[in-house]
């Protein structure tokens, strides 16, 4: 063959290997072009539950394990404490992205990651969040991308294996006193948060921007430092979540905790591609509410956290 007709096939073989790569890029990263609007009544009616808006156009499906009555050191833990499976989805090109975490017992967990593959649900991460607990429960991170209400399904149809509960209408009695003080809370911690479920929530974000395989994830996705003070009586409270951090940040966060008498109970990924990796770290205590949130302080003032608002 000539040198002519060499070069002019070596051409049009680039030219084809640059087309089909453009396609490729284009099917694997739809979130490079504009969100198509999402059906949301659809994609409740196919999870079985009403999502809550969320910012940065995210909805969340929470799930909370009100069926398990799991307890460490004596104290009940409350759903909203350590017990919330959750799956939240954003639009990202013809589809969303969702992620989420499902609480499950052991008994649970084969099944469950059966169907989820099954329906195309990846699994990302394995583990405990909090020690010596009765009876034993486990922690599954999903992640997909695609059709919402195909997502959707494949969750339910998941979480049908369990025991968790359908949704239900809350209450409408009212609210009990919350029995720490949340202000006195806010002003030793830097941040503000909200009861729930008994529960008071702080979710904190970080500075940076965060991705996953080049999306960006927003901190309701579950990327925000999360602190959980559940009451245990005379100015008590088991604290719980977890920290959200940078490898250069995990061991000064580490001595942090220990030198604040703050157990750390486990320590892992969520996801498989995010830039900066990131590590989540669990942690567990039950002392005074302030001087928990004094500590806990100590520990975020290690990270690059949004600024304290106090």
């Amino acid at each position: 063959m000539s040198n002519q007709v060499l070069a002019k096939h070596g051409v049009a073989a680039i030219a084809v290997i640059f087309a089909f790569g453009a396609c490729a890029g284009h099917s694997r990263h739809p979130r490079d072009t504009a969100p198509a609007p999402i059906d949301w009544p659809a994609v409740d009616a196919a999870m079985g539950r009403t999502s809550v808006a969320q910012s940065d156009d995210v909805h969340r499906f929470n799930m909370p394990r009100s069926d398990l009555r799991v307890t460490v050191d004596g104290i009940v833990l409350r759903p909203s404490f350590a017990l919330g499976s959750w799956l939240a989805m954003k639009p990202v090109g013809n589809g969303v992205m969702a992620m989420g975490d499902l609480v499950l017992t052991p008994e649970e967990l084969g099944p469950v990651l059966s169907r989820l593959q099954a329906g195309g649900i990846e699994q990302t991460a394995i583990h405990h969040h909090v020690i010596r607990e009765s009876p034993r429960v486990l922690y599954v991170h999903v992640h997909a991308h695609g059709n919402p209400v195909a997502i959707a399904r494949a969750v339910r149809d998941a979480v049908a294996l369990t025991a968790t509960p359908a949704a239900a209408t809350p209450p409408t009695a009212a609210v009990a006193a919350f029995a720490l003080d949340t202000a006195g809370l806010a002003r030793a911690l830097g941040y503000s948060g909200r009861v729930n479920g008994g529960v008071y929530q702080v979710s904190i974000p970080r500075t940076e921007i965060i991705r996953d395989g080049g999306a960006v994830i927003p901190a309701v996705m579950g990327l925000g430092t999360a602190i959980n003070f559940q009451p245990t009586g005379d100015g008590k409270a088991a604290i719980t979540g977890d920290f959200v951090l940078t490898a250069a940040e995990v061991n000064p966060v580490i001595r942090a905790l220990r030198d604040g008498d703050i157990e750390v109970t486990s320590l892992h990924n969520h996801l498989l591609n995010d830039e900066p990796r990131l590590f989540f770290m669990h942690f567990w205590a039950n002392a005074d509410a302030i001087q928990l949130a004094q500590r806990l302080r100590a520990a975020l003032s290690k990270t690059a956290s949004a600024a304290p608002s106090r």
